[in-house]
């Protein structure tokens, strides 16, 4: 991806800016969605997914289900903390403890399985106006007393330098797994901020990825942008019983305060992308990131499949 192929440049930049998005964040016309798609949402439901850039769907899965996800989740957990390291494993900065693991979908039956669910998968059909295939997957761990707050950041910041992804057609699903109330780290959204695209100031260090899913150093937003952004929209706290869903523009602001309580918190994270907004070259020359952050080998279209 060159400099003359995108409207978003970033990192390789001498001043912050605030662009302007050209794509549509609801991708509704005629024609576009696939068959069935839009059965997860309503036409309200969208709306307001377009208006605020995201979408909480409480308690979506049962609390049988949520169980069963949640077994699993710490059964991979218990064997990533017992096993050798992985690249796919991430440890909390500091403290060593376990944050991440990635590629779940492709790793385990379950999630494989979760992928694919039509209340996820129809819903991001409908919204992205195309099939989709999972851009990245992983498990969310932020431990009791320790977990580390993660700084504001759009996503698509990352994924078009770093991933070469071209345009913003693509979202972030989170799956809850345990309850996310205001005290515990939940995730942290400034709406209405899809509409702008923060271009950054730093160029991406080699392999910025070994350090960047525990602590950014690079795509850091202008501080004077952050408080324009916020002054626009506000700051909502996503809380929600476990079984609740969030989904979220790969453009929305977000970011986590860390977790000092005793309770941890745990999410399954999904990134659907259009099939029509296949990876390209990562900006300013660097290699493609691992495909476990970002697939390219793996990207044919989902076809529906209940969890159960």
């Amino acid at each position: 991806m060159n400099n003359q192929s995108t409207p978003y440049m970033s990192r390789d930049v001498d001043t912050a800016a605030i662009l302007a998005r050209t794509e549509p964040v609801v991708y509704d016309q005629p024609g576009t969605p696939p068959p069935g798609a839009g059965e997860a949402l309503s036409a309200a439901q969208c709306e307001r997914y377009r208006e605020h850039g995201y979408l909480l769907l409480p308690q979506l899965f049962a609390p049988e289900e949520v169980a069963l996800l949640a077994e699993q989740s710490a059964l991979l957990r218990a064997r990533a903390e017992a096993g050798a390291p992985r690249a796919a494993v991430i440890a909390e900065p500091g403290s060593g403890a376990l944050r991440s693991i990635f590629d779940v979908h492709r790793d385990d039956a379950l999630f494989a399985r979760l992928v694919r669910d039509p209340r996820l998968l129809n819903a991001a059909r409908a919204i992205l106006g195309s099939e989709v295939y999972i851009h990245q997957s992983r498990i969310n761990y932020k431990p009791g007393f320790d977990g580390k707050e993660f700084f504001w950041h759009s996503d698509f910041e990352t994924w078009h330098t770093e991933d070469g992804m071209p345009a913003m057609r693509a979202l972030s699903c989170s799956i809850l797994l345990t309850d996310n109330d205001e005290h515990n780290g939940p995730l942290l959204l400034m709406p209405g901020s899809h509409r702008h695209f923060i271009s950054c100031v730093g160029a991406t260090p080699e392999q910025h990825y070994k350090q960047s899913l525990q602590r950014q150093q690079a795509g850091l937003p202008d501080p004077v942008l952050l408080r324009y952004l916020a002054d626009l929209g506000g700051i909502v706290s996503c809380t929600g019983k476990a079984g609740s869903v969030v989904l979220f523009d790969c453009n929305l602001m977000h970011g986590s305060n860390g977790n000092i309580t005793p309770y941890p918190r745990s999410n399954v994270f999904f990134v659907y992308n259009s099939v029509d907004n296949q990876l390209r070259a990562p900006q300013g020359g660097q290699p493609p990131r691992p495909e476990h952050i970002a697939a390219r080998r793996y990207t044919g279209p989902l076809r529906p499949a209940p969890l159960a």
